[in-house]
């Protein structure tokens, strides 16, 4: 880089405190009035500091707007007397928002879920205390334009560090003389209603709202475009007299669209399956949304439980893993198996089987059955104790590691087996390993997919009273350390994160539902309103009604790169909440503002979807889609080829689709 100038701030501000270092820099960036003194710039690396190895000048200038927003402006100049082109990640801009996983007292109180939409003219970033409240910071383009943004890791932090976020522009091209210039203003919101309502009134930012951005079957596209006019009190007069300049671009053919009370409405019926990338160009500027069209969810279930039954079980009489159902590698089309714990026989990838039990229970299948029944010899032999209950690690009865996890899950298995064959063997054997779970001091564990309303319905419903009731004593343990718990939240596998909210929310309106006991629907809605800030809102599937997850392609992953997983599968958690939900939620607006206010009713079916494009159209599977450019100057943006543990995802679609059928 030829130079860089931080210039000083050019005025003040009552809602901003900033302190800047020696070299210029933003070092601290807090809301005068927060109570915590959060630091919203805190990073290994240096808010606005300039990642490029090109020769370029770089000014960078601050001030504070008339609206009492903190404009920021990098100016990019090429002062040599050649041509220099930026594109990819050559260039980029460090924006350190705090995003890390430690004490859950300190995430939070200061530290953030950072959404980031890189969006081509209308980017954005919505940055949401991680425990809530009315003091959030965004950050929003005005002008220039964002391709995409990397990160920088501590890996010593392994899982619990998102790491420092950079921007990436658009490709330029300067010649000699020439300036490029990015602009962002940041700003103070209460909650993502007003935050969304801040970013729209920029002047010429495009609003891309959709019910669906991952389109099923037979479906349309359907999604609505709103321009800023740059007040609030403007009219779109401007607007609707050169709304015929506006352009909605797909694969280079002019999409038409329909222009009412100010809003571009849009309408395709997809030709194929597949990705379906929209550019609008609005005033010389380009914004962007990303759909997924893909087969009916049935299809899609059939196709993928084939490729299981056919690639991805091992049938080997002579070994240990016969049976079992295996990592795919879909690179070299072979199975793959790790002692390596999740890359084993055992643990996340019984939701293979837990899928295989649900479909069979609507579609007969004789092929698939005799792969379930071959699963489920296998987990009995290697997996479990079926006197006991205790659930185990890997094959060979492996026991090396104490993992809380496994247990619920292997009860599933049983309880969706049950279902299916009307044995009640299965309905024993799920009620040993939840006893099993609870006798390990589970009650002290968030541990995901522990099915307490379910159970409890079908032993009362099967003539077990007792066992029921000896569940429900455990269960109120455990929901009753969750109340009290709170915000607290004990660290896991990951320190802090959405996999550990989610259960709690949903434990807490299944209690409620089971009980009718207002110390649960109080607490469920408290675990609600905090799981909502992992939720993002940016119009692209990946990134749709999907949590904040950023470890998994590292731990899952034949790639082995931690980085944001945009989408993964435990996302649709918080549909199961969401869905749960309806039992806690009261028509009284002062029950819980901030609850009603995130309507999370209307995103059930929304965060199911999220997860679906996971699952191929051949049958094969991802478990991580590593959304981001770079991670460490790694290459990113890609599906990691290893099909493991992500059919859970699909699990939780078909489930709760027909629970919902059977209610109506």
């Amino acid at each position: 880089m030829r130079g860089i100038k931080y210039n000083n701030v050019e005025n003040t501000s009552e809602n901003f405190k900033i302190e800047l270092n020696d070299e210029g820099k933003i070092i601290s960036l807090l809301h005068p009035r927060d109570k915590y003194q959060m630091n919203w710039v805190r990073g290994t690396n240096t808010w606005g500091s300039i990642r490029t190895e090109l020769d370029l000048s770089v000014d960078i200038t601050r001030k504070f707007t008339e609206k009492g927003a903190f404009r920021e402006t990098y100016t990019f100049t090429n002062d040599t007397k050649n041509d220099i082109c930026a594109v990819g990640t050559m260039l980029g801009i460090y924006t350190t928002f705090p995003d890390y996983y430690t004490d859950s007292v300190i995430c939070t109180t200061t530290c953030c879920n950072t959404h980031i939409w890189c969006g081509g003219a209308s980017s954005y970033i919505c940055a949401l205390r991680m425990g809530g409240g009315a003091i959030n910071l965004g950050l929003v383009l005005a002008e220039g334009s964002l391709k995409g943004y990397s990160v920088e890791r501590d890996i010593k932090n392994s899982s619990n560090e998102r790491g420092d976020f950079i921007l990436h522009p658009d490709n330029i091209h300067l010649k000699p003389g020439q300036s490029y210039t990015i602009s962002w203003e940041l700003f103070w919101f209460e909650d993502k209603a007003d935050f969304e309502e801040k970013i729209s009134d920029y002047k010429d930012f495009i609003t891309i709202s959709s019910d669906h951005f991952v389109v099923l079957g037979d479906e349309c596209i359907r999604f609505n475009l709103k321009v800023g006019t740059g007040s609030q009190e403007s009219s779109i007069i401007g607007i609707s007299d050169n709304f015929e300049n506006i352009q909605i671009i797909r694969d280079n053919k002019k999409i038409p669209y329909i222009f009412e009370d100010g809003v571009f409405k849009i309408e395709e019926k997809p030709a194929e399956v597949g990705e379906y990338i929209y550019n609008i160009i609005w005033n010389g500027k380009t914004s962007r949304a990303r759909f997924l069209i893909c087969s009916d969810i049935m299809t899609l279930a059939k196709k993928r439980l084939e490729y299981i039954a056919d690639k991805q079980q091992c049938y080997d009489t002579n070994s240990y893993l016969d049976g079992a159902y295996l990592v795919y590698d879909t690179e070299e089309n072979c199975q793959y198996y790790g002692y390596f714990p999740d890359h084993n026989a055992g643990r996340e990838r019984v939701g293979m089987g837990v899928a295989m039990a649900l479909y069979l229970q609507h579609y007969k299948d004789e092929k698939l059955e005799q792969s379930l029944d071959k699963f489920l010899t296998f987990v009995k032999r290697e997996l479990m104790d079926e006197e006991t209950g205790v659930v185990y690690n890997d094959a060979q009865r492996n026991a090396d590691y104490r993992r809380p996890y496994n247990f619920p899950w292997i009860s599933l298995l049983f309880i969706e087996t049950f279902k299916l064959k009307k044995d009640k063997y299965y309905l024993e054997l799920a009620y040993k390993v939840i006893k099993a779970y609870y006798k390990d001091d589970g009650a002290k564990f968030y541990a995901i997919g522990i099915p307490m309303y379910e159970s409890i319905k079908l032993f009362r419903e099967n003539g077990m009273e007792d066992k029921a009731g000896e569940l429900l004593e455990h269960y109120e343990e455990h929901g009753m350390n969750i109340a009290i718990t709170g915000k607290h939240y004990p660290s896991h596998e990951v320190k802090y994160e959405q996999s550990i909210v989610a259960p709690a929310a949903i434990y807490m309106c299944e209690l409620y539902m089971i009980t009718g006991d207002e110390r649960y629907r109080k607490a469920a809605l408290e675990q609600l309103e905090v799981l909502g800030l992992f939720q993002g809102s940016q119009p692209d599937y990946h990134l749709n009604e999907v949590a904040i997850r950023h470890w998994d392609g590292f731990w899952f992953g034949k790639k082995r790169l931690y980085g944001d997983t945009f989408p993964h599968y435990w996302s649709a958690l918080s549909a199961i909440a969401y869905l749960r939900s309806k039992a806690v939620m009261k028509d009284d607006e002062s029950d819980m503002k901030a609850v009603k206010k995130a309507d999370y009713r209307d995103k059930i079916e929304k965060t199911f979807r999220g997860v679906l494009s996971m699952i191929h159209e051949d049958g094969s599977a991802s478990c991580a889609y590593l959304y981001l450019m770079e991670v460490n100057g790694i290459e990113a943006n890609y599906a990691d080829p290893w099909a493991n543990d992500q059919d859970w995802g699909l699990y939780f679609n078909l489930k709760y689709l027909w629970e919902d059928k059977e209610k109506h």
